[in-house]
């Protein structure tokens, strides 16, 4: 399943540049949010989110390092300010979400697989990635 979300990406100067994101949920990682964010003519590093600290980023600031969530108001409303850093290269870039819409999106995730009943097999993993 998949939602298409208005983006607005903070500049240096205090503008903003629109985008849109498109939040991606597979049962098959039950604990794994995608997100790629793009323009008409740009899209952006594909970003996998933790579906749980997605979720309380909407309450209060979680995350440290390459990626943070954390509640913010705007005139518009309430929004998840999103902060992503490549630590590769240093570069890092400050995205507003409709909070709303991450919730309705989140709410949607929780109908396929509810917070605390995502399963890993991990001996299955193993197993694939020691086969190679």
């Amino acid at each position: 399943m998949s939602a298409l979300i208005a983006v607005r990406l903070h500049t240096a100067d205090g503008g903003g540049v629109p985008l849109l994101g498109r939040f991606s949920y597979d049962r098959t990682d039950p604990f794994a949010v995608s997100a790629q964010f793009f323009t008409e003519h740009t899209v952006l590093p594909h970003w996998c989110f933790d579906r749980q600290m997605l979720a309380e980023g909407l309450h209060h600031p979680v995350g440290e390092g390459d990626v943070t969530f954390r509640p913010h108001r705007t005139e518009g409303g309430e929004a998840l300010r999103i902060g992503l850093r490549d630590s590769a290269d240093g570069t890092s870039a400050v995205l507003m979400v409709d909070a709303p819409a991450v919730a309705g999106f989140l709410d949607e995730t929780y109908a396929v697989a509810a917070p605390g009943s995502e399963f890993f097999d991990a001996d299955a993993f193993l197993a694939e990635l020691l086969s190679r």
